[in-house]
């Protein structure tokens, strides 16, 4: 029999983490990396954010809906990341 839990741990906090992670390497990604090579480190980033996600959640402790959370971390970060580069992208072609 499975007891239930009294008071369960928030989950969003370790979540939104990863997205701001995410959001932090996509601009230093950005600004740092020329031209040719930000796709490269943008999927480097992006492959370090769903490592932090996997120990994030993995420190919280909780099993049920393990899978869930990093998927929405990951999903997050892909999202965030992917709405920066297409900043840098669009900042790229404009010309001035």
């Amino acid at each position: 029999m499975a007891v239930p839990e009294l008071a369960p741990r928030r989950t969003l906090g370790g979540i939104i983490a990863v997205w701001v992670v995410a959001a932090v390497i996509g601009v230093l990604v950005g600004v740092l990396a020329g031209d040719a090579w930000r796709a490269q480190w943008l999927a480097v980033g992006l492959g370090g954010c769903l490592i932090l996600a996997f120990a994030i959640q993995l420190w919280g402790g909780r099993s049920q809906g393990f899978t869930e959370r990093v998927a929405a971390s990951a999903l997050g970060a892909l999202l965030v990341m992917g709405v920066i580069s297409l900043g840098f992208g669009l900042a790229s072609i404009v010309p001035g």
